[in-house]
């Protein structure tokens, strides 16, 4: 999906993802290929598969509760449980640019993509000691 929506916020903070979605902040693509030639941005963003660093990552998948009533409307407000996703903060995603949708958020840009349409997750723990 190639949609853009521009949002002027003070800090990322206030962003929440919901569900399995997660905020992704594009890495710098190549700008040069191995035969030396420099490919122009529209190249670039154009390609299937793009590669960003997760900036926010919501909650997981809703889990359906778990009780013995049967009578739905007897039910107390619980606390809703959610099965975790694998990205993390700060992981580096590779994922399917039709699935993503683009936003600008004070300038630059972000994708909101979810969770099903990332391929593959680099995590360097040692970024975080």
């Amino acid at each position: 999906m190639t949609m853009e929506l521009s949002l002027e916020q003070e800090s990322l903070d206030t962003l929440l993802m919901v569900g399995d979605k997660v905020l992704i902040k594009p890495k710098n693509p190549q700008a040069q290929t191995k035969t030396g030639l420099y490919l122009p941005p529209s190249v670039q963003e154009g390609e299937k598969v793009q590669a960003g660093y997760i900036i926010k990552a919501g909650p997981g998948y809703p889990l359906p509760s778990q009780t013995d009533e049967t009578e739905v409307w007897k039910k107390k407000d619980e606390e809703i449980h959610y099965l975790p996703l694998q990205a993390h903060e700060g992981d580096l995603a590779i994922f399917l640019q039709s699935s993503a949708i683009e936003i600008q958020f004070n300038g630059e840009k972000y994708f909101i993509v979810p969770h099903a349409a990332i391929l593959m997750l680099v995590r360097d723990n040692s970024l975080f000691e």
